[in-house]
């Protein structure tokens, strides 16, 4: 409980403070807690914005790791993005950066794997082999997302993905297909 609660003081503040210029001091004072209660749960600032990330949204897509719902997972995604604005373009724009890149990795890599082991279950492909694949697309989706971020949001998520989902078809299973006869 005190943990949520200072993940939501922390989202709230950073509506309107750049994370660079919110200290503890007012997290704790705008939960009603102590310094230490604080330290107790996290080291500092960033800690409590990567908590944040892993509890509130990699969590949301776990139903979506197949080949029929991956498109799913990744309006999840945007939609999250979209609904913590202030706080995702926060984080984005401050040191804390790469507990945005970390999350967006990670739910992405989760959802992308998914869908790789499913296609690749009766094949005779590494785990290294699928572990790249997947690093590969995770990596194109997470630049496309902070791409997205950058340019102001603009543009529609669905569309995005519809448009994605159009470049992406077969191209997983093409992809396994050409690693199943190679061997590195």
């Amino acid at each position: 409980m005190t943990k949520k609660a200072l993940a939501e003081c922390l989202k709230k503040r950073m509506e309107h403070t750049p994370l660079s210029k919110i200290t503890v001091k007012q997290i704790t004072d705008d939960c009603g807690v102590n310094r230490q209660t604080f330290y107790y749960h996290f080291h500092d600032l960033f800690e409590l914005l990567g908590w944040i990330y892993k509890k509130e949204a990699v969590g949301s897509i776990s139903a979506y790791r197949s080949y029929d719902t991956w498109t799913d997972g990744f309006c999840r995604i945007f939609l999250y993005i979209q609904n913590n604005r202030a706080f995702c373009c926060n984080t984005l724009e401050s040191l804390g950066r790469n507990h945005l890149d970390a999350y967006l990795y990670a739910v992405t890599n989760e959802l992308i794997m998914g869908v790789i082991d499913e296609l690749a279950a009766n094949m005779n492909v590494s785990v290294q082999d699928k572990q790249f694949i997947a690093n590969f697309y995770t990596l194109a989706f997470s630049g496309l997302v902070i791409k997205w971020m950058r340019d102001g949001m603009r543009e529609n998520p669905q569309a995005m993905i519809e448009r994605l989902s159009v470049l992406l078809e077969g191209q997983f299973l093409t992809a396994l297909s050409k690693y199943e006869h190679t061997l590195f």
